[in-house]
């Protein structure tokens, strides 16, 4: 299986602002996070943005899809959905989607880093808006891993918007 944290960024890596807004990502940047999640078929997301996303549309276009949620948190909590399913920790919640080739990371911060400290991410897929936030949640948040990248290849969404994707350097 191959695990892709998939995340959308300022060009000064904030993936969202202190209150949990992220007003600078666009529709089309949306349009293909979906298009990647439904493709997958599983979503590991931590217990934060699990409460963000599920008050969003694209979590209603998952539940429709049946896209495999998985939320990460130490706690048990309630989940709005029957088939979601709480894991306490990213081997568990890799674990608990083993049979899927690939599986979507989305974030927040502090799991994005607890999944690069534990060498768990194959690929990168880094959708940077144009814009500059001063302070909010940034793309690794806590985490103490340095990995090296390979580029495998990049894709304009725009004239302003761009898509990186890399490969982790095991």
């Amino acid at each position: 299986m191959k695990a892709i944290l998939y995340m959308t960024t300022t060009i000064n890596g904030i993936i969202a602002k202190h209150d949990d807004s992220a007003d600078f990502i666009t529709p089309a940047e949306s349009v293909s996070y979906v298009a990647a999640v439904k493709d997958a078929g599983a979503l590991i997301i931590g217990r934060r943005t699990y409460g963000i996303l599920s008050t969003q549309p694209e979590f209603q276009e998952f539940l429709k899809a049946k896209v495999k949620i998985i939320a990460v948190s130490h706690e048990d909590f309630e989940l709005k959905d029957s088939t979601h399913i709480v894991a306490h920790s990213p081997k568990e919640a890799l674990d608990l989607v083993k049979d899927f080739d690939k599986v979507i990371i989305a974030g927040g911060g502090k799991l994005d880093a607890s999944f690069l400290d534990e060498n768990l991410i194959d690929e990168i897929y880094l959708d940077v808006e144009p814009a500059i936030v001063s302070e909010g949640i940034p793309l690794f948040s806590g985490g103490s891993a340095d990995r090296g990248l390979r580029f495998l290849g990049s894709k304009m969404f725009s004239k302003n918007e761009i898509q990186l994707h890399y490969a982790v350097v095991k």
